[in-house]
């Protein structure tokens, strides 16, 4: 899974992330990286993030995006469904409050609203009006009962068996009321909340849901079932299991009328057929992790645009504490200063993204005024065997016949290291990380999965590499990816002097370096626990036919889709 998508933030953090598209531009190294690259198309994304490869459209015409997972999930607030992918192929379908842009910029989504403001600071009041005209598909207004709905099953205490990526934000807010026929929604917080902007991104049918039962039963109803509800562009007309999901354009959206008969995801989850696909048109767009391969044949691509350049994204190798061997902090130290993070960029990003170094937090990406590295001094992800070695020695870990003995005298069993299907650059990291923990007498058996989200939740794994993508907003995501009693916390790491430092920050308002400094300081403690081992910050990659225009790219966990209703064929003829 490569997001914390339902990140937090105020608008004051947008400033400082939006440092990342060119401070972080150098990522130092034994080379210069030169920033971001690309073809003619996407020459101006740099200086015009939100408006480059903007053209006027033409009526009609199927556009088809490549869609590096099936999708196992159809409730994108639960931890199972909270995967960039599944949320990509739901944008045109469910409402979302605000909007998080190319430039890093958070906007109120003018379709859905005619305005949000807060109206008092103590407490902390948050005021919603919707459109009058915004309806779901099935006649019912979008309106507070959704927003009442969202929040139940997100805060913790209405749904205890409610099983959300994360409950941050909405299990502060005191009450959620609807007025105004519903059409306006007034949410008055118990503590402030810095990342409000990223509530009810997105919305959910609250009537509709009622009708399937209480908000545990819904919920997972919600999950398990394609949508034939919609108050977006789109709407779905159809889910073919591996192979497709198609959008054609909901009668009843009450904004401008998406120019294309069609949006369909194509499903390829091999790297290996994408370009293929784009070369025989089967499909016209891919956003996939690149890898050296993938981006050269993508620029010899004559007839398609493509950018490369760093985005909101970084890879990180998981442990799971439930394992009752990876609950012991020195094997756990012992594993991550094995690992060698340099050899693993040279291998993977670095072929295609030259000066990529590893990165040193798990709630940061360089660039940012808050980013600081609090790996480098732990000693961990330099490849250091012989350090290794010796923690596990001054343990009373022993290692006899290549075998790896407990202080037990018990041989430390095979871990499960698993990786998303058909992702070569992970492939290469699995196999990496094993040649290492193999000199300390650990074997490792790498494993694919087709269901990341569902993987994560139910722990099925030892060892895991995927990504989390992050939006501008960066508060109140801490505690969504750290805190012990969040169900994004896969690995299950408890530390209550991190939940203390979380929640502080959580509580604190605006752009406030007080908030990132206790961030920083239970990213410390993390890192000394040796539980999730950042690797780098990854680059974003697109590549869109030369016939379609209103696509670019978005390092943000919103994506190139999020504008998915202004997507059309060029009008040549312009």
């Amino acid at each position: 899974m490569h997001m914390n998508r339902p990140s937090r933030g105020l608008i004051g953090l947008v400033a400082v992330a939006a440092m990342v598209l060119s401070a972080s531009a150098c990522a130092g190294g034994g080379k210069e990286d030169k920033g971001p690259d690309s073809s003619i198309g996407f020459a101006e994304c740099v200086q015009k993030p939100n408006t480059c490869n903007t053209g006027k459209t033409k009526a009609g015409g199927t556009i088809v995006y490549g869609l590096g997972k099936d999708i196992k999930a159809w409730n994108t607030l639960s931890s199972a469904g909270n995967t960039l992918e599944y949320s990509y192929a739901l944008f045109g379908v469910l409402p979302r409050v605000h909007l998080f842009y190319p430039d890093l910029s958070v906007q109120v989504n003018k379709d859905l609203m005619d305005s949000v403001e807060i109206t008092s600071k103590s407490p902390m009041t948050v005021v919603y009006k919707i459109k009058k005209e915004a309806v779901w598909n099935n006649g019912d207004p979008v309106s507070a009962d959704d927003f009442i709905y969202t929040w139940k099953v997100q805060n913790a205490k209405d749904c205890p068996l409610c099983k959300p990526a994360t409950t941050a934000g909405f299990s502060s807010v005191d009450t959620l009321t609807g007025s105004d026929g519903g059409k306006t929604v007034t949410m008055v917080f118990k503590d402030p909340y810095p990342d409000w902007q990223g509530l009810f991104v997105p919305l959910y049918p609250g009537k509709f849901a009622a009708t399937k039962g209480d908000l545990a039963t819904s919920f997972t109803w919600l999950e398990q079932n394609v949508p034939t509800y919609s108050a977006g562009p789109y709407k779905i007309d159809k889910y073919e299991s591996n192979f497709a999901l198609t959008l054609v354009p909901n009668d009843k959206w009450w904004g401008a009328k998406p120019p294309l008969d069609k949006v369909i995801f194509r499903i390829i989850t091999k790297d290996s057929e994408l370009i293929p696909a784009m070369r025989n048109r089967e499909i016209n767009v891919m956003a996939p992790i690149p890898t050296a391969d993938l981006v050269a044949q993508a620029k010899e691509l004559s007839d398609s645009h493509w950018y490369l350049g760093k985005n909101l994204s970084w890879e990180h190798i998981d442990l799971n504490l439930k394992n009752p061997v990876l609950a012991d902090k020195a094997l756990r130290q012992a594993i991550f200063t094995a690992i060698d993070r340099q050899a693993i960029i040279d291998k993977t990003v670095g072929q295609y993204a030259p000066g990529t170094k590893p990165i040193g937090s798990h709630n940061f990406v360089p660039g940012m005024t808050a980013y600081k590295d609090l790996v480098e001094s732990t000693g961990q992800g330099k490849g250091n065997i012989e350090g290794a070695k010796k923690i596990l020695t001054d343990a009373g870990y022993k290692i006899e016949g290549g075998k790896l003995l407990t202080k037990a005298g018990t041989a430390v069993p095979t871990l499960r290291m698993r990786h998303t299907t058909g992702n070569q650059l992970r492939k290469d990291t699995c196999e990496l990380v094993a040649e290492s923990l193999k000199k300390l007498g650990i074997d490792v058996k790498v494993e694919q999965t087709d269901d990341l989200g569902g993987t994560l939740t139910k722990g099925d794994f030892d060892i895991m590499i995927f990504a989390w993508v992050l939006s501008p907003l960066r508060i109140g995501g801490a505690k969504q990816l750290w805190h012990s009693t969040s169900a994004s916390n896969y690995g299950k790491w408890v530390n209550p002097e991190s939940d203390k430092l979380l929640e502080e920050a959580a509580k604190t308002v605006g752009d406030d370096p007080k908030a990132h400094e206790l961030i920083n300081q239970a990213d410390a403690l993390m890192s000394a626990d040796a539980y999730v081992l950042p690797l780098f910050q990854r680059e974003v990659f697109i590549s869109v036919n030369k016939q379609y225009t209103n696509l670019r790219p978005n390092p943000t966990n919103h994506g190139s889709v999020y504008n998915i209703g202004t997507w059309g064929l060029l009008d040549q003829a312009q």
